[in-house]
């Protein structure tokens, strides 16, 4: 009885387990069934989301077009967990298939749009009515005016004659994370959500314009650096938004697709940037927080190095979550600064609170977080919270300008009440001074009189002394001139008298002109200054005589000190020095010596009567010929 039992068993718990694998086989049949895409009128778009779209991993770019098409390659293809499916995996290329039915029924024209502006290449495969494929490439790596649509996003015409249900083949590579976003859409809702959003555009960006344009006047008008940084800061922004969402690339470089594996990162670096001068500058952080200010500074160097990496590295924009890191800390700046009172501050917090909120949103849609619902709002919400920001910021300068203001205010009413408490200090001292300057004046008055007085009896004093100077003088003059007369003078006492050439120059125009000047070429009396020192220039025939010329030192290459010197010493001895004593006083050759004593000699023997009574004189009478 006990073996029956324990087969009967058996027999149970393997028919048990067969019934779970069939309700498992069947479960998975149903999960791995692909949900279509209906084109319906009633309905003008629909997100492609879900278990509606399918993708396959391609890490090294080995399948083609071919094998997708392939039963056991198609059975890879995964249903997306997530609202849609999200590219992380920058190195790799990924598959994505969706189905569509399409109606013959449907009276509107019917597109595809693909949303994500950044993915670098995009190649969709459309069957046709033959049961073959065309493809379509699309990207940020082809020129914008290749485009059928000149739209910002990838958009493709359906071929709508059928009712059949078409699988739509896509493969993709970015060199970013990038949302695989496909819409299906009629032709009317497309080109009402355009003007729709090129509206919201305009407006956005205009928005931008206008506030950079107020606070660069405001930078003119007051040359503080805060409204230029944030002029630079909203620009950023706006570069920003205008690269993320396609813009740039339609109006500004459409045919440089280039630029676009920069644009982004470069956008959000600027934004970075400036956002933090702006942020350190606004809110006083040199000074009203070191620490604070330091830790910025160091925040922009680091920044501005990642930067140059990503320029080496493009993978690295791919990060872009670390811009929460600068917009933490302005924000914690913000709060730090209104928590010591600075009351300019709130309308800064809340700006960035908003701003928060939005790179937030941003973040958990990108993550597909199930309970951030996927729409306009959402899409858009960090472009929603920049307005914000860039409105309550705005109120922050504002209120900035009005503190001080009022702070100006009070300082002119002290300066005010300060200049009356001195107007009153200056009437008082004014007083005393000018009784004071009354008394000192009588003093003084006085005081001159008696310094009058002192003045007369000095001037006086000085005149017996200017007097007795003048005679101590020609004293002294007498004296020299006659101890140099004697016969025991050196050359150095000598040249006391006659010091240098020009003395002995003007002794010589003295001597040879006494009687006044007469000219020897025509015999006029008239004479201007001649080229050389003392020389006289006839003014009728413009013959010069030199002031040597027709004396005994005519010719002579001694100079004209010495030839004095010897002059007198042959005098004063009668012409009995020896012509070696001349050269060893005066420095000069022996020979030289020799033949000027024996020229004055000479001159000597001929004028014996005219210096028999000359005295010390006489020896000027030697020097003219």
């Amino acid at each position: 009885m006990l073996p029956i039992l324990k087969i009967i068993y058996k027999a149970v718990v393997y028919l048990k387990a067969f019934f779970v694998l069939l309700l498992l086989c069947l479960i998975n049949n149903t999960v791995r069934s692909q949900d279509i895409v209906n084109i319906d009128d009633r309905v003008p778009q629909h997100i492609i989301s879900y278990g509606e779209i399918e993708s396959l991993a391609d890490p090294n770019n080995s399948i083609n077009f071919t094998d997708v098409l392939k039963p056991e390659v198609n059975a890879k293809f995964k249903k997306s967990t997530t609202f849609t499916p999200k590219y992380y995996n920058i190195k790799s290329y990924f598959w994505y298939k969706f189905k569509i039915r399409h109606s013959t029924k449907s009276k509107r024209h019917w597109i595809l749009e693909f949303f994500d502006q950044t993915i670098n290449d995009i190649v969709l495969y459309v069957p046709d009515n033959n049961h073959t494929y065309r493809s379509y490439k699309y990207g940020y790596k082809y020129d914008f005016l290749q485009r059928e649509y000149k739209h910002k996003n990838f958009t493709l015409d359906l071929n709508n004659n059928s009712d059949t249900v078409s699988t739509y083949y896509v493969k993709i590579k970015a060199t970013q994370a990038a949302n695989v976003l496909i819409v299906l859409r009629d032709i009317h809702r497309f080109i009402e959500y355009a003007l729709e959003e090129y509206l919201a555009f305009g407006l956005f960006f205009g928005m931008i314009l206008i506030f950079s344009l107020y606070n660069f006047l405001m930078f003119i008008a007051v040359r503080q650096s805060r409204y230029l940084y944030y002029v630079l800061y909203n620009l950023s922004v706006g570069f920003y938004e205008m690269c993320q969402d396609g813009i740039s690339f339609q109006y500004i470089w459409p045919n440089t697709p280039f630029l676009n594996q920069y644009s982004v990162g470069s956008a959000i670096f600027l934004s970075s940037i400036f956002g933090l001068l702006f942020t350190s500058n606004f809110l006083y952080l040199k000074t009203k927080a070191p620490r604070l200010y330091k830790v910025i500074i160091t925040l922009i160097v680091l920044r501005c190095l990642y930067f140059i990496a990503c320029l080496i590295d493009q993978r690295l924009f791919t990060f872009k979550v670390i811009e929460f890191i600068p917009l933490l800390f302005a924000f914690f700046a913000g709060c730090y600064i209104l928590k010591k009172g600075f009351k300019a501050a709130r309308f800064f917090v809340a700006g960035y609170t908003f701003l928060l909120i939005g790179f937030t949103i941003k973040f958990l849609l990108f993550l597909d977080v199930i309970w951030v619902p996927y729409g306009i709002i959402t899409h858009y919400s960090l472009s929603f919270c920049f307005v914000i920001e860039m409105v309550l910021v705005s109120f922050a300068i504002g209120d900035s300008i009005r503190h001080l203001r009022r702070k100006k205010d009070n300082v002119q009413k002290r300066m005010i009440k300060q200049l009356q408490i001195n107007h009153e200090l200056k009437d008082t001292l004014n007083n005393e001074l000018s009784n004071l300057v009354e008394q000192r004046t009588q003093e003084l008055h006085s005081m001159n009189i008696l310094l009058k007085e002192q003045a007369e009896s000095i001037s006086s004093l000085n005149a017996l002394l200017e007097l007795d100077n003048h005679e101590l003088q020609v004293n002294i003059e007498k004296v020299t001139r006659a101890r140099v007369m004697s016969l025991d003078v050196d050359f150095a006492e000598f040249s006391k008298i006659y010091p240098d050439r020009e003395t002995c120059f003007k002794y010589l125009s003295e001597l040879k002109w006494e009687h006044g000047y007469t000219c020897r070429k025509c015999g006029n009396s008239n004479y201007l200054s001649g080229h050389l020192p003392y020389s006289r220039r006839c003014t009728k025939c413009r013959y010069e005589e030199s002031v040597i010329a027709y004396t005994i030192f005519q010719n002579t290459k001694i100079p004209i000190t010495k030839s004095f010197y010897m002059l007198f010493l042959i005098y004063t001895t009668k012409g009995s020095i020896a012509s070696n004593k001349l050269s060893e006083i005066l420095l000069i050759r022996q020979s030289t010596c020799w033949s000027y004593r024996d020229k004055i000699k000479k001159v000597m023997e001929d004028r014996k009567k005219e210096l028999k009574n000359a005295g010390t004189e006489g020896w000027s009478k030697l020097v003219l010929e």
